[in-house]
């Protein structure tokens, strides 16, 4: 979910090749029986581009906080919560407001299911839409059930179902909006608890499994494995939200894409639902860009991890994601495993991750302007000029499965000097 944007510039554009647009994420539409009776607790490298409380806690700032690495000018709440201890290990800013952005389909989905009864059956319908909701972050249907099931409504029934503290409706003048409802750290712990300890079995695992098969390409055609999912090996369930003025995504291959299909806004679809009287997020920023990464890590869904963040004006989305990347890896996460490799800045705009080093090869996807990659390998392939630079090293990316040339790698060398040669 993000604001409209023009298309920004910058080095590497000559290696464009095929049309900008969004891709949605199709699913199956195979029958599914949910009951809710249940309850269930060579020249040269290019240069290096420029650059423990309870449940219930109040958990703002703590000593565990110093150890957050929260970059520069980004506002962050971060709460991590390690559900076989029943202690948080982090804590910074958790009663802070932000803006949903998508983290608020978690709370549309369990609305869907409220005073279902039991051995209640998905129609197909519903399914096509809350499906890609969770897993691709699909707007549409964030609309469509904004507006059926009563706008801000749903953010008063699950405040008090779920006992949240934080949250509140879209500002006046927004009540269609649904990613400018407020949310806080402490308040997505305190979602994923009762997901993960008091909905129905059915709910639970309908829930999980979709985050679970979260898509590396939103429906927006942005890449959401950023936070979580970049810092840690599965298993993990992940639910992202992205909102501000960035540049179009970049996800998924050339030949996937529809050059006359736009991305969704913030729910401007659903700007015609009624207020409700529920107090409203007034007070909460609307202009900075937000990226936030929330959801479960580790065996059994062991540690509940919430990073919701603003960065500054202008701030792009390549930088946002390297942003809280490097601020999630700092966490003290329990039962997470950290990914093999070394990370790497990039420079270029929409690089090439390819399936084997060379650029005869299709494309898998395209990386968000300078962001930061895990690398693993590195594999001598075609030799690649972008004048004046010459490389024939290709980095290997365990994380997208592919290679890019390392001509877009910000390092000082063709070769990089601390990552092995792949063997295979």
């Amino acid at each position: 979910m993000r604001h409209f944007s023009s298309l920004r510039s910058g080095p590497g554009a000559a290696v464009r090749s095929g049309p900008r647009a969004a891709r949605r994420a199709l699913f199956s539409a195979g029958a599914l029986l949910l009951c809710l009776a249940t309850a269930g607790t060579t020249a040269s490298a290019a240069p290096a581009a420029p650059g423990g409380a309870p449940a219930d806690s109040e958990g703002t700032a703590s000593a565990a906080a110093a150890q957050i690495e929260v970059p520069a000018d980004v506002t962050a709440g971060v709460a991590v919560y390690d559900r076989q201890t029943g202690t948080f290990t982090e804590q910074l800013n958790t009663s802070m407001q932000f803006r949903s952005a998508s983290i608020v389909k978690l709370l549309l989905v369990l609305d869907f299911f409220r005073d279902r009864g039991p051995n209640y059956t998905i129609p197909a319908a519903d399914r096509a839409l809350l499906e890609p909701m969770l897993r691709s972050s699909d707007d549409d249907a964030a609309s469509h059930y904004w507006q059926v099931n009563g706008g801000a409504a749903i953010i008063g029934r699950m405040k008090g179902d779920l006992g949240l503290t934080d949250v509140a409706g879209p500002p006046a003048g927004y009540e269609g909006y649904w990613g400018y409802t407020a949310i806080s750290a402490r308040d997505t712990v305190k979602i994923y608890r009762y997901i993960l300890e008091q909905a129905a079995t059915p709910v639970r695992e309908f829930i999980m499994s979709n985050l679970r098969q979260s898509t590396r390409c939103a429906s927006d055609s942005f890449d959401q494995h950023f936070g979580i999912a970049g810092s840690f090996d599965r298993p993990w369930a992940v639910k992202q939200g992205w909102s501000g003025d960035y540049e179009d995504g970049t996800c998924g291959p050339d030949t996937a894409r529809n050059a006359t299909s736009a991305p969704q806004s913030t729910g401007r679809e659903a700007a015609g639902a009624k207020s409700t009287g529920t107090k409203s997020a007034a007070a909460v920023n609307l202009s900075r860009p937000a990226l936030h990464s929330t959801g479960t890590v580790g065996s059994g869904d062991r540690t509940i991890v919430a990073v919701l963040t603003l960065h500054p004006l202008g701030t792009t989305y390549g930088q946002a994601y390297t942003d809280i990347g490097r601020l999630t890896r700092s966490l003290d996460v329990p039962g997470a495993t950290r990914p093999a490799g070394k990370w790497y800045g990039t420079w270029g705009e929409r690089v090439a991750v390819r399936g084997a080093a060379t650029t005869a090869s299709d494309s898998k996807t395209r990386l968000p302007a300078g962001v930061e990659v895990l690398i693993s390998c590195q594999k001598q392939g075609e030799t690649v000029s972008v004048p004046p630079y010459t490389n024939n090293w290709w980095a290997y990316l365990p994380q997208y499965g592919g290679y890019m040339t390392n001509i877009y790698v910000s390092a000082p060398d063709n070769k990089l000097p601390d990552v092995p040669v792949c063997t295979s």
